[in-house]
């Protein structure tokens, strides 16, 4: 979908709160109230915007060990990968799972509680994923970004 600046405007406004009013919304990018509603209404339907969400500071909830979690399968045959796959993102305690290309097949980034608890989802469950070969983890010592406002400047616009 080509992006004209009054859609990217939008976007970054609802990325910096998706609670604002339409009308706090329509005045920061320079359009009237409908205008801005229908762009709004269009960048949900197609699917640029896929949720409004409120950001939680998992640490402040109890959540503060972060482990990226590389993954190596022992075949790469269709069903396997489905299977990986689906099980991996059913985990809850799986925030992203990424296909990778290199010497690895996935990166999973997992939070949990504690140390002792991903041993626990480690021997329970992550070792027990379909067609594991290896793991390996690498726990978070602390976290010094974590943006989820997106590098605009980089998207080519369409003039209106």
């Amino acid at each position: 979908m080509k992006l004209d600046s009054f859609d990217i405007k939008i976007l970054q406004q609802l990325q910096k709160d998706a609670s604002q009013s339409v009308h706090t919304i329509s005045e920061h990018v320079g359009l009237s109230h409908t205008p801005c509603w229908r762009r709004i209404k269009r960048l949900q339907e197609s699917g640029v915007i896929s949720a409004n969400v409120a950001l939680v500071n998992a640490k402040k909830v109890g959540l503060g060990v972060v482990v990226f979690v590389t993954v190596k399968l022992n075949n790469h045959d269709d069903q396997l990968l489905a299977q990986f796959e689906s099980a991996a993102v059913a985990m809850d305690e799986v925030m992203q799972c990424y296909i990778m290309s290199g010497d690895v097949d996935y990166l999973l980034r997992v939070v949990v509680q504690s140390i002792e608890q991903y041993e626990q989802t480690l021997k329970r469950k992550l070792v027990k994923l379909p067609g594991v070969a290896a793991l390996n983890s690498s726990f978070a010592l602390r976290e010094l970004k974590n943006q989820h406002l997106l590098p605009w400047q980089l998207v080519a616009t369409g003039k209106r």
